[in-house]
């Protein structure tokens, strides 16, 4: 499970329902949330603002979550990888990576669970 450093910088992201974290790990910016803690629709809404920080090739976006968020994979599959652990607590973290050379096809205003 990754952790937090100390360091890491708060960022305000508009419309999110956590807070978001930006730190470096292993050389690359790396952005963290956690919605373990939120009912639905709101992991797909704070996923989708997440994944669109993710600027840079080595750019990654962690997200803690209390279960696979199963149906934000197809809306994202075709630009970004992703990994899932699990972890403590029967929660998941979900590794985010934007595909390189992709263009951007994600609808980010899709953020509904159904």
């Amino acid at each position: 499970m990754t952790l937090v450093p100390k360091d890491a910088k708060e960022l305000k992201i508009e419309n999110s329902t956590v807070n978001f974290y930006e730190f470096i790990q292993n050389g690359s910016k790396t952005y963290y949330f956690d919605s373990s803690e939120c009912v639905p629709p709101e992991p797909m809404i704070n996923a989708m603002l997440g994944l669109q920080l993710l600027k840079h090739k080595d750019d990654t976006l962690i997200m803690i979550n209390h279960t696979a968020p199963n149906g934000l994979f197809p809306k994202i599959q075709s630009n970004y990888n992703f990994e899932i652990l699990n972890i403590d607590n029967g929660k998941v973290e979900v590794t985010f990576h934007y595909k390189l050379g992709t263009a951007v096809s994600t609808d980010f205003a899709d953020n509904t669970c159904g």
